[in-house]
C-alpha cells in the first residue's frame, strides 16, 4: 500500500514529518507495509516547477492508495492561469472526495469550553456554494457591475443522496443517530432538495434514528450542548463552518481530524491552515494531521477489507488520547514537547503496542 506524502506550505513539512513517522511506526506495529512517496505541492512546487502542482500529478495520484495533504497556503494562489492552482481544491475535483468526515471529541486532559461529547460532521465536498468546484467550466462567482456580486450554489440530488448514504453508513457503526442541518425554511428549493433526498435515503436505514435541525439553530445546541449529536450529515459551507465550531469546542482545532473520501480515493488533511506565523520553529501541533492519518487508515482498511488497517488507525487515536492525558505534545494542548519530538513520542507508543 503506498501512501502518497504532499506536505504543503508553512508548518505541513513540520508536521507531514511527524505523520510520516508515526505512520511509518503503525505500518511496523500491524504489519501494514506501507511505502511512502513525497511530491510538493503550493509554494515549493511553484518554485521548482513554475506551478503548484507538480508534473504527471493526476497520474501519481491515483496510482496511490492514500495521500496526506499538508495544509497549502491557498489565499496566495489567486490565478490558476499562471499556475497557481489551490492543490486542496484540485484534489477534491480530481478524485471526486465527495465526503469531508470529520470528528470532534473531547480529550482528558484537555480543557473544552463545554462538557464531554463525540460526534462527527459529514460535509458534502464538491458542490454547494464554493465557486471553484461546483461548475463543469468557469467560475459560480460573477462580479455583474463593480458593485453587484452574484455567488451560484449547485445543489444536486446525486450528491446529496451519496453524502446521505455516507453518513448513514457511518452511523451504524456508532450510536445510529444523524441529524440533517440544512437552512430549508429559507432556501426551500436547494436546501428543501438536500432535505429530501437525505430522508429517501434514511428509508434505507430504519435502524438509525434521523433528526434535522435549522443550521442557525444547530450553532446554538452545539455550543450549549454537543453531547446530543452523533452524526451530523450537512451541506458544503455549513459542514465546513460547523466542523471547525465542533473542533474547537472539543479544545483545540489542532485536534480536529478530517478525511476527505470518495468511492476509490481518500486523502487525509489536516482541519487549520499553514500557520506560516510560526513555520520552522517546531511549535506546530501535528495531531490534526496524525489524527487525520489514522481515518485515513480505517477508509482504507474499510475499502480493501484489511481489519489491519482499521487497528492501526484506531490505535492512533488511542495513542493521541493517551499522549495529551500524559502531556507528550505542544504546548497549544498542554505539553512542552516541539513538534517533531511529538511525533517521535507518539510513533514510541505504537511501537510498544
Amino acid at each position: 500500500m503506498k501512501i502518497l506524502m504532499l506536505p504543503g506550505d508553512g508548518i505541513g513539512p513540520e508536521i507531514s514529518s511527524a505523520t510520516r513517522e508515526v505512520l511509518a511506526a503503525a505500518s511496523d506495529a500491524f504489519g501494514l507495509k506501507l511505502a511512502f512517496e513525497e511530491l510538493p505541492v503550493g509554494h515549493a512546487s511553484l518554485e521548482q516547477y513554475g506551478a503548484t502542482l507538480p508534473p504527471n500529478f493526476a497520474q501519481r495520484l491515483r496510482a496511490a492508495d492514500g495521500i496526506v495533504l499538508g495544509p497549502a497556503s491557498t489565499a496566495d494562489f489567486k490565478d490558476a492561469g499562471k499556475g497557481e492552482v489551490n492543490p486542496s481544491m484540485y484534489l477534491r475535483k480530481e478524485l471526486d472526495l465527495f465526503a469531508n468526515i470529520r470528528p470532534a471529541r473531547t480529550m482528558d486532559g484537555v480543557k473544552a469550553p463545554v462538557g464531554p461529547f463525540d460526534l462527527v460532521v459529514v460535509r458534502e465536498n464538491v458542490e454547494g456554494f464554493y465557486a471553484d468546484r461546483n461548475m463543469e467550466k468557469g467560475n459560480a462567482e460573477m462580479l455583474v457591475t463593480p458593485d453587484v456580486a452574484i455567488s451560484l450554489r449547485r445543489v444536486t440530488r446525486y450528491c446529496s443522496e451519496r453524502i446521505a448514504r455516507a453518513g448513514f453508513e457511518l452511523a451504524m457503526r456508532r450510536k445510529k443517530h444523524v441529524t440533517l442541518v440544512h437552512k430549508a425554511n429559507v432556501l426551500k428549493i436547494g436546501d428543501g432538495l438536500f432535505l429530501d433526498s437525505c430522508r429517501a435515503v434514511a428509508r434505507d436505514y430504519p435502524e438509525v434514528v434521523v433528526d434535522d435541525v435549522i443550521v442557525d439553530a444547530m450553532m446554538a445546541h452545539a455550543v450549549r450542548n454537543p453531547s446530543k449529536f452523533d452524526v451530523i450529515v450537512t451541506t458544503n459551507m455549513f459542514g465546513d463552518i460547523l466542523s471547525d465550531l465542533t473542533a474547537e469546542l472539543s479544545g483545540s482545532i489542532g485536534l480536529g481530524g478530517s478525511v476527505n473520501a470518495g468511492a476509490d480515493h481518500a486523502m487525509a488533511q489536516a482541519a487549520h491552515g499553514s500557520a506560516p506565523d510560526i513555520a520552522g520553529q517546531d511549535k506546530a501541533n501535528p495531531f490534526s494531521l496524525i489524527l487525520s492519518a489514522a481515518l485515513l487508515l480505517d477508509w482504507m482498511g474499510q475499502r480493501h477489507k484489511r481489519d489491519a488497517f482499521i487497528k492501526a488507525g484506531a490505535a492512533i487515536e488511542a495513542a493521541v488520547r493517551g499522549a495529551v492525558r500524559a502531556g507528550e505534545s505542544t504546548i497549544d494542548v498542554g505539553g512542552k514537547l516541539g513538534t517533531q519530538a511529538t511525533g517521535k513520542a507518539l510513533a514510541a507508543r505504537l511501537c510498544a503496542h
